[in-house]
């Protein structure tokens, strides 16, 4: 690691290991990431919808933010964007003055917001569903088909993200042998400084990873600006938009950023934690292998219970109320996906993982209204086509040892998961 002045460990808070009972509910932070790695944080979820539903810390390293932790109030904020606004970010800390990555159309209100995201929607809409499937199928059927049966390996990166990697290079039209560089920019852009110190790297890394993405796409951009389209794909409709030609540098690193991490962390991480969702429940298997039919809405249920993204953050635009707390104008309000998707209160035995759930897409984890994320269809054919050519070829993806989990509480993730798999 070379040495950088700015770094400063994140501080510890002490509460992995605790009972959520035994913190005083104002010292609650659960924006600990050391919370999500240890995967301790559903008790201190339980306890504020129980007690202080709409809850304010004071005193996080990234600075105060309310919790939003129930179903109906995650719905109302997102329901009222003209209350909270997308801007000027989407994550709990307020962006580097330094080096103020854009996040994308997720981070901007409309009529902004709508203007580009309809720029880049073609390529992930039905009608393109149907041209990319022949092409996921074949994929996924060459990754399982070259997975060693009965030796232990990493799920994480032998399918997860050479699945979900592939598939974003084909929307991308990204040059094939180098898709891991989506993995690794995906992952740069959204990892703690914490998480880079302790991989052996410099959080200075972060920004030399993301100017690398701009440079290989500012030449793809070049390269397709002006030609005829014959397969849509994101770089050539940004490139040849009105609404976004004119991006400044730093507003397109944004948007390939949200992009890449909305097209590979999320489905990613659902497609480990599926996986690891059947293994500790294990009737729920057996359930599958009795009727693979119900694969589609287990797709459904696998998405709620790993809910990929914890949260989003929105700014309040004007004072207001929420949960009989009052809300000033510029206080950060975060909604907590993976807390009102354990919401008893709105989901039916949310705490249980359920297969053939009824209204399974009743979720929270593509979050809702107007930011609803625009790649919800591709993310469940992925994992659709994913469990019809496992349930084909092995009876059981068995996980082996403990999993390695994302220290991060905005990408609730997997960085390892030791299984194996076994034929009929």
């Amino acid at each position: 690691m070379s040495e950088t002045s700015e770094y400063t460990p994140r501080p510890s808070l002490g509460q992995v290991g605790k009972d959520a009972a035994s913190i005083p509910l104002d010292r609650i932070d659960v924006s600990d990431p050391e919370l999500f790695e240890a995967d301790e944080i559903w008790g201190f979820f339980e306890r504020l919808r129980k007690e202080d539903p709409v809850h304010w810390c004071a005193e996080s390293p990234d600075g105060p933010f309310w919790s939003v932790t129930k179903y109906d109030d995650v719905v109302y904020v997102e329901k009222n964007p003209q209350i909270f606004s997308s801007e000027p970010t989407i994550v709990i800390p307020d962006p580097d003055p330094e080096f103020p990555l854009e996040p994308g159309f997720i981070g901007m209100d409309d009529p902004t917001h709508q203007e580009h995201r309809k720029v880049v929607q073609p390529v992930s809409a039905p009608r393109n569903l149907k041209n990319l499937e022949p092409i996921l199928r074949e994929r996924a059927v060459e990754i399982l088909d070259g997975l060693p049966v009965g030796e232990t390996f990493d799920w994480v990166d032998r399918v997860s993200i050479e699945l979900t990697t592939g598939m974003l290079a084909v929307m991308f039209d990204f040059p094939w042998q180098e898709r891991r560089k989506l993995t690794f920019w995906s992952d740069m852009a959204t990892a703690d400084d914490d998480v880079i110190v302790e991989s052996g790297g410099n959080p200075n890394d972060r920004e030399a990873a993301l100017r690398e993405c701009l440079d290989e796409f500012t030449r793809l951009w070049k390269e397709r600006e002006g030609k005829e389209v014959v397969n849509l794909d994101f770089v050539t409709a940004l490139a040849n938009s009105a609404a976004t030609k004119g991006l400044s540098p730093l507003e397109y690193l944004g948007t390939l950023v949200l992009l890449i991490v909305g097209g590979n962390d999320t489905t990613r991480n659902s497609m480990s934690g599926g996986v690891m969702a059947l293994n500790e429940h294990p009737e729920q298997y057996e359930k599958l292998r009795n009727d693979p039919s119900v694969i589609p809405n287990m797709v459904n249920e696998m998405i709620r219970w790993q809910t990929p993204l914890a949260y989003m953050r929105r700014t309040a635009a004007e004072d207001t109320e929420l949960g009989g707390k009052q809300i000033k104008k510029g206080d950060r309000v975060v909604m907590w996906y993976v807390s009102a998707n354990r919401d008893e209160s709105a989901i039916p035995r949310a705490n249980e993982f359920l297969i053939d759930r009824e209204n399974s897409k009743n979720h929270l984890a593509f979050g809702l209204g107007i930011h609803f994320c625009m790649g919800s269809r591709i993310a469940e054919m992925q994992l659709r086509v994913l469990w019809e050519e496992i349930m084909k070829r092995f009876r059981f993806v068995e996980v082996v040892d403990k999993p390695e989990r994302v220290k991060s509480s905005f990408v609730k993730g997997y960085a390892r998961l030791p299984v194996r798999v076994h034929s009929w």
